[in-house]
């Protein structure tokens, strides 16, 4: 149980670092999840706990992150880049490994083997393509060095992991065979390739007969598809083969799949790109919050001189690794089709930063050697993260002095604009049709929605709208009742209605809470009035009204009791209505759409209460189709007569696309 309880605790505090980083993204995020976990660690909990063995490591963390990043590329474009695949994330993984280690042995051979050598080299010769992106989110990287990259980091992570597991049986038992060595690489490289995609198209062929036979079945494809993984890397690891390959091969084969299926079964591709999407951030961030842990420990663990000599160890190998990486762009043995070589390659060699591939098989280090603790291993996880912690740092400074920054021929206030102006002009055209009210009123209450997050309301201004809406309401209501269009019970539940509205919709200023007590005090002479001049009648109302035998009235009863109470909805709705469309202005716009949604849920709190509150799904979503068709139309209006963008009418596009979607799938829930 402390175990859950402390795995739990890293997942929020990987929740937190991303929180942190969304409202100040002055760091990588990496960077703030790290310090998030050396904060973590601060706290008194067990950190022992939370080690995982290398297995588990690799199995729960690894493989999930890999087969990911096989699902996320186009099999297309792997097979037009081949060569360039086969340079960097084979030819260059090998020499790299080679030299680094062969230069380790060399210059340290007091303190490194040929095995450990070679594994420190395996650890942190991997890229990590998601710590790329956040060094240059805010920067146009070209397109052939980001392609190059994003490549690189996909299979020569498997290629690391192949070469740290041969290291890794050579520490252990001590022997080692050049030729051995050589085929095992092969059976275990290009087998762990055709088995993950024999088991990756197995595994599609079920999901495939599935959904063609009970169409869309998310709740079994989906788990089926994240349990992948972990299937596939156990059965291969049980028969000596690259489970990280296999979960690799698993996932590009599920992304011929998706090529295939691009328009179909959509519910399910969306809901599982979502779910692997968070998997994938917390993963991620899982390993760098667990680096953050670990770090005071291992660093309490070391001299202060021994921790100085791993860091100028750290740097020289970071150069080493640079070094190789540029002089590979530079003397073109992987071609990047480009037209500055010398950029190209310095920007090559930046972006070889190193994340969580590299910290797990850190983590991975066996603990026992030779039925001893292998004595260097904390340092040598202390030593990976140094490396990745420069790998950041300086990527971090030099992309943005290198490359221009990103950006938009738009605002983000001008597309929220955009985006009101839009969706007022599909409420305006569905409100014109005098059909389907009902339904009418769901559709614009979910169009409205799409307003909510996109720009912050001035809750003042909001908060003095909503009063003086209930204020009109509420003399309506009165002149209503003085008129006798109401009765009392009619006017005491209406009464609690708009109470209950003003409660959930309203700051409770002393203003507001006095206006109402205002108008109920209104009432209640009112009410002293017909008691006083009509004691009988008001008797018989009252008596009526406390009789219990109001809850068991017939269904027609009660239907026509909230069709009433509908009716008096409707009457005070054109007074509010009226007011609202005096009132509003381009400046507070927002706050008035806000208003007419809280009268849209009362409307719909009205109909849940009687059997014409039953809408027809069908009419919905072809009142929301239209609705949306309309906003695609707008938005073309607009760019074509030159009032927004190109860029803006894609961003705009994209949105509303996007919340077409959501809403039509709500609908059918």
């Amino acid at each position: 149980m402390t175990t859950v309880y402390i795995v739990g605790l890293l997942l929020i505090t990987v929740v937190a670092a991303n929180i942190v980083h969304l409202l100040w993204p002055i760091l990588p995020l990496a960077i703030y999840q790290i310090l998030a976990g050396i904060m973590l660690s601060i706290l008194p909990i067990d950190t022992h706990a939370i080690v995982l063995k290398p297995e588990l490591f690799m199995l729960l963390i690894i493989a999930p992150l890999m087969f990911n990043d096989g699902q996320n590329v186009s099999f297309r474009q792997l097979a037009q880049n081949v060569r360039q695949i086969l340079s960097m994330a084979v030819g260059l993984a090998i020499v790299t490994v080679i030299l680094v280690g062969g230069g380790l042995k060399l210059a340290l051979p007091q303190h490194f083997t040929y095995a450990l050598a070679f594994m420190l080299a395996a650890i942190i010769t991997p890229t990590d393509a998601v710590a790329v992106k956040s060094l240059t989110n805010n920067v146009e990287m070209p397109k052939n060095v980001n392609e190059t990259l994003e490549y690189e980091s996909l299979f020569n992570d498997a290629s690391g992991l192949v070469l740290f597991s041969l290291a890794t049986s050579t520490l252990t038992s001590g022997e080692f065979s050049i030729g051995h060595g050589v085929l095992v690489f092969l059976y275990v490289f290009f087998g762990g390739i055709l088995f993950g995609a024999l088991m990756g198209w197995m595994l599609i062929a079920l999901r495939t007969t599935l959904m063609r036979t009970h169409v869309d079945i998310g709740s079994i494809v989906i788990p089926i598809n994240v349990m992948t993984p972990f299937a596939v890397y156990w059965l291969a690891e049980e028969i000596h083969l690259s489970g990280i390959l296999a979960v690799v091969a698993a996932g590009i084969v599920h992304s011929i799949l998706y090529d295939q299926l691009r328009l179909t079964s959509s519910r399910v591709q969306n809901a599982t790109t979502t779910l692997w999407s968070i998997i994938a951030s917390l993963l991620n961030g899982f390993v760098f919050v667990l680096l953050g842990v670990m770090l005071p420990e291992v660093v309490s663990q070391t001299l202060a001189a021994t921790i100085l000599k791993l860091a100028l160890l750290g740097l020289g190998l970071y150069l080493a690794l640079g070094l190789i990486r540029y002089l590979w762009a530079r003397f073109k043995l992987v071609d990047m089709h480009s037209d500055n070589i010398n950029r190209d390659s310095l920007l090559l060699a930046l972006g070889g930063v190193h994340g969580t591939i590299t910290l797990a098989m850190a983590f991975s280090i066996p603990v026992l050697t030779e039925s001893a603790q292998l004595a260097t291993r904390n340092q040598l996880i202390l030593l990976a993260a140094i490396v990745i912690l420069i790998s950041l740092t300086v990527g971090t400074l030099a992309f943005p002095r290198l490359l221009p920054a990103k950006t938009k021929n738009y605002t983000n206030d001008e597309f929220q604009d955009q985006l009101i102006h839009t969706v007022q002009y599909a409420i305006d055209e569905l409100s014109e049709s005098p059909d389907h009210k009902k339904e009418q009123a769901l559709v614009i209450d979910q169009l409205s929605s799409q307003m909510t997050l996109t720009f912050k309301i001035n809750r003042n201004v909001y908060d003095r709208l909503a009063s003086q809406a209930r204020g009109v309401e509420m003399q309506t209501l009165v002149e209503l009742r003085e008129n006798g269009v109401v009765t009392a019970k009619e006017e005491q539940v209406y009464d609690r209605m708009i109470g209950r509205d003003a409660l959930m919709h309203s700051q409770h200023g002393l203003f507001a809470f006095l206006r109402i007590w205002h108008y109920r005090l209104k009432w209640k002479r009112l009410s002293h009035k017909l008691h006083k001049h009509h004691p009988q009648t008001f008797n018989e109302m009252q008596k009526l009204y406390s009789n219990k035998a109001l809850q068991d009235k017939s269904k027609a009863v009660r239907q026509q009791y909230f069709d009433r109470l509908e009716s008096i909805f409707s009457m005070t709705m054109t007074d509010v209505n009226e007011f609202l469309d005096e009132v509003q202005t381009p400046d507070n716009v927002h706050e008035v759409a806000m208003v007419r949604r809280m009268y849209l849920n009362r409307q719909q709190t009205l109909d849940r209460f009687h059997s014409r509150g039953e809408m027809d799904t069908n009419i919905l979503r072809t009142l929301a189709i239209k609705a949306f068709q309309d906003e695609h139309s707008y938005v073309q209006q607009q760019a074509a007569a030159g009032v927004i963008s190109s860029e803006l009418a894609n961003a705009l596009n994209e949105h509303i696309s996007n919340d077409q979607l959501v809403c039509i799938q709500s609908f059918e829930d």
